[in-house]
């Protein structure tokens, strides 16, 4: 990661980290379910998702306030994820981003109803969003229950159950991960096209770019899983090997998934050569996704 980048990235991260703990100040939220929600959200990761809508607007010369909401809106749906998935029933995870998951300290009940709470309010706030115009809302909102719904996210993620006692080929494997990983990758970028009043032709462009960087981002999380750092990565190696989850790295091996890696990168960067963004933050991040260690 260069410099420049890494100095973007924290800092739209950090600004972005702020605006958490007062989600629910003014709702009348149990204490003990809002600490919950809290716990998991405030307990950090990458920010990429809400750093790739910024850096489409960016891109665009539009506002990054301008996303804010709906960035704060996609991070909650993905934090209700992660906590459903560390879940016993799930991947049984006891730990995530270096800390204790959320069932290991509120308890199963609460860690269910606080990723409820989490996903039902991430559209409430997009819906209450008064700095964009209501059709742009509505949009946003269809956009964002297709890419987290069954069609989406959750679809994928049963189909990555089903999976876990077969041998997959490549493509299905790669059929399951645009919809598990990607989908919410995608959202980001597509929604920030939406806000800034992209042509459709240029939002089809930004979407080959998300589809090529989601499926990069999971080849990465793959490869991090055998060969990444405990410490760096704030959760144990392995759990995929373990679990005997159907990977790239357990299809292609090691060496020929970094080589995939690679492929699904410059894929990315050709898609933002049309745009005349691959000098661009959208262009730096997918060159970051070659050799990111966490």
């Amino acid at each position: 990661m260069t410099e420049l980048l890494r100095d973007y990235m924290d800092e739209k991260k950090e600004w972005f980290e702020s605006k958490i703990p007062k989600l629910f100040q003014n709702a009348p939220v149990t204490p003990k379910l809002e600490q919950a929600m809290l716990y998991s959200l405030e307990a950090g990761g990458k920010r990429i998702r809400p750093i790739l809508l910024f850096a489409t607007l960016q891109a665009f010369d539009q506002k990054e306030e301008i996303g804010l909401t709906t960035a704060l809106g996609l991070e909650m749906i993905h934090t209700y994820s992660l906590i459903h998935d560390d879940l016993p029933a799930m991947d049984d995870d006891d730990l995530r981003r270096g800390k204790p998951t959320n069932h290991c300290v509120f308890g199963e009940g609460t860690a269910i109803l606080a990723g409820d709470g989490l996903l039902t309010a991430a559209f409430q706030i997009i819906a209450d969003d008064q700095a964009l115009d209501t059709d742009t809302r509505i949009r946003l909102i269809s956009l964002l229950a297709r890419a987290a719904g069954p069609e989406g996210m959750v679809g994928g993620q049963q189909d990555d159950l089903e999976a876990e006692a077969k041998r997959l080929d490549l493509e299905d494997l790669i059929s399951i991960h645009k919809r598990k990983t990607g989908e919410l990758i995608r959202f980001p970028i597509e929604a920030a096209a939406l806000i800034a009043k992209a042509t459709e032709s240029e939002t089809e462009a930004l979407v080959h770019y998300s589809e090529h960087i989601g499926l990069a981002f999971q080849i990465g999380d793959d490869i991090l899983d055998i060969s990444g750092d405990e410490k760096a990565l704030g959760k144990p190696i392995g759990s995929d090997l373990a679990n005997h989850k159907n990977t790239y790295v357990s299809l292609l091996g090691l060496t020929d998934a970094r080589e995939k890696l690679a492929q699904e990168v410059e894929k990315s960067l050709h898609s933002l050569k049309k745009l005349g963004f691959e000098n661009k933050r959208l262009g730096d991040i997918a060159r970051y996704l070659l050799n990111r260690t966490y």
